[in-house]
Formats: structure tokens, sequence, C-alpha cells
């Protein structure tokens, strides 16, 4: 009970932010510009409200408990749950489409970074952090991968803050630009916003945004499918990584449990609770009436949703604006350099990958 009292505080105000972005979204929408959907969604709102509270507004530590437990656990609660928007085809799909993009965007970050840092002075600890956060999963890959290398603390919060403040640019300009780049086509704008941005949160707030503002649920399943391949990818980098960093000494400073995102297999199993039940009750019309099952799906739908725009606006309370400012020059030269280039990368790469017909 007292840890449900430590962490109410925190879920309340991420829960209330919200609240109040839903309502002003639709109030601008239908009030102000007299549409039927809002030029500005709930998400991006919710994040912006977010980071102003978190900057501009004294919360106080009472709230820091809940908030990083909706950025962390609610957040994969809705990860888990998007799963039922999805069948096992495509994830056969898409996941098999994703691998050979994320190599080729993971090779050319790693060897963006490693050109850049040749011009700049900073620690071969810093570039690891920086590329493997920029090229994998993000923060999630930084925090995994800093006790490999012996990384310090001000090495972690650097490269973290590096991350958090491209990331979270391309989670608000991506989704308009992919739209334009790729004329709509769904699957394209998917697998883009899946391997450019960098932190799982960023790339499912900016499918999110994608989703409320051009009426399409295909782009965020897709994005997902291949936000959640990459992160995978941690079991084969960190390794690598550490025998880069450690040939010349006797350890390595690392676990397969520590690295591995197990959302991903709550994710896969409520991928196949969906296949099977579509199978069962539509299929094969198990049942005469298959209502009760499309409602099921229909309400965990909109729960991702909910807990997900929750987690978004945890994501803005958790970005300090003075962190980011005082970041420095070389290591945000080296960031984003690397996202420019897994950006650009990826658009020339999926542009080849149509034109090949590789893309359903």
């Amino acid at each position: 009970m007292s840890r449900l009292n430590t962490l109410l505080p925190g879920i309340l105000l991420a829960t209330v932010i919200f609240l109040i972005a839903d309502i002003l979204s639709n109030y601008i929408g239908k009030q102000i510009f007299f549409y039927d959907r809002s030029p500005i969604s709930t998400v991006l709102l919710a994040i912006l409200i977010g980071i102003t509270v978190g900057n501009f507004i004294k919360i106080g530590e009472i709230f820091s408990k809940g908030i990083n437990f909706s950025l962390k656990f609610i957040l994969r609660l809705g990860i888990i749950l998007l799963g039922i928007r999805i069948s096992i085809s495509d994830i056969l799909i898409y996941g098999s489409v994703s691998i050979p993009l994320i190599v080729i965007c993971i090779i050319t970050v790693l060897l963006s970074v490693r050109f850049t840092i040749k011009y700049l002075n900073i620690t071969s600890e810093m570039s690891y952090l920086i590329a493997i956060g920029t090229s994998i999963c993000g923060v999630s890959a930084i925090v995994a991968m800093a006790p490999v290398i012996n990384a310090k603390k001000g090495e972690i919060a650097y490269a973290i803050a590096n991350i958090t403040i491209f990331g979270m640019l391309g989670m608000l300009i991506y989704p308009y630009l992919a739209n334009f780049i790729f004329d709509g086509e769904e699957s394209s704008i998917g697998l883009f916003l899946g391997t450019a941005i960098h932190d799982t949160a960023q790339v499912i707030a900016s499918g999110l945004i994608y989703e409320q503002q051009f009426t399409n649920t295909k782009v965020i399943e897709v994005s997902t499918i291949t936000k959640l391949v990459r992160n995978t990818f941690l079991l084969l980098m960190i390794p690598l990584f550490a025998y880069f960093y450690n040939r010349e000494k006797d350890y390595v400073n690392y676990s397969i449990k520590g690295i591995f995102p197990l959302f991903v297999v709550g994710f896969l199993l409520m991928v196949i609770f969906r296949t099977i039940g579509d199978e069962l009750f539509i299929g094969r019309e198990l049942f005469t009436n298959s209502n009760l099952w499309n409602q099921l799906v229909s309400q965990l739908k909109d729960f991702s949703v909910i807990f997900l725009s929750i987690a978004m606006a945890a994501l803005g309370l958790s970005i300090n604006i003075k962190e980011l400012k005082d970041m420095g020059y070389k290591p945000f030269i080296v960031g984003f350099t690397a996202a420019t280039v897994v950006g650009v990368i990826s658009v020339i790469t999926i542009t080849i990958f149509n034109k090949m017909n590789l893309i359903l």
C-alpha cells in the first residue's frame, strides 16, 4: 500500500495531463477550426504540456516515482496491448522487410559516428553510447550498454540527453515529413518511423501522432513491429560492442536477461491471442455471434491508446530542458550526424525497396 501511495501522485499527474490534452485537442478541432479531427493530436499536446509543467512548474519529488513508473511500466503495458491490433502474418511480412533495413541503418550509423569522432575530442565511451542509442533503441540501449564499457555518469547523462533531443525532434517532425516524402504510403511511413526515431517511446508517440492526424491505424502497427525487431538487435550489438571495447581485458559485464526487452514477449503473446481469436470466433464462427470478441478487441485497442498517451505525458514531464542546454556542442554534432544519417539512409533504402516491390 505504501508503494502505491508513492506511485499514485505521478500517475495521476500524467493521467490528468492526458485528459487535458484530449479535451484541448477536441476543442481546437471542433470549436475553433470546425474540423471532425483536430489539427493538433492529443499525444502531441500531452507531450508539450508535460514538458511545460515539468520545466516551468516545480511539481516536487512526490511525483517522480509515479512519472518514472508511467514511463516504464505503463508504456510497456500499452505496447503489449498494441499487439491486439496485429496478426502473425503482419509480423512475418513487416518483420522480414524491416530486418535488412535495420541492418543497413545500424551499419551506416556506426560508420558515421566512427568518422565523426575522428575530428572531435570526445571519449570512446561517449561515442559507443551515442552509436548504440541512435542505431538500436535509445535510452534503453544506453542504459544496457553503460556498465559494459564502464561509462561514467556524466557520459551516460550526455548520451541520454543527446538521444532525447534528436529523438524528440524526430518524434514531432517525422510523422508529417514522412507523410510528404512517401505520399501517404502507410507501410513505408511505418518502416521509416520505426528505424529513424531513436527511443521506443518516441516511435510509439510518432505513430500515435500520425494515426490521430491522418486517420491511419496501420502506420503505428508497422512502426511498432519495426521498432521491436530493432530492439532485439541489442542481443547482438551489446556483445559485439563489448568485444571491441574489452578485447584487451579479461571481463565483459553484461547478461542476456539484463538487455533483452521482455515486453517484446508480451507483445508477441498478444499478437498470437488476436490471431487465434480471429480464427476461432470469426474465421471458423465458433460462436454464431462474434460481437463479444470484436468488442473485446476494440476495448483493448482503446486501453492501449490510453496507456500510451499517459506514458507520453510522463515522457514530457521527464524531459529536462536545462540538461539538454548543458550538453555541449561536440556530442551534439555526433548525435546530429548520426540522427541525420539514419534518417536519410532509411528514406533511401525504403525507396529502393519500394522500387524492387519488397514492401507491401
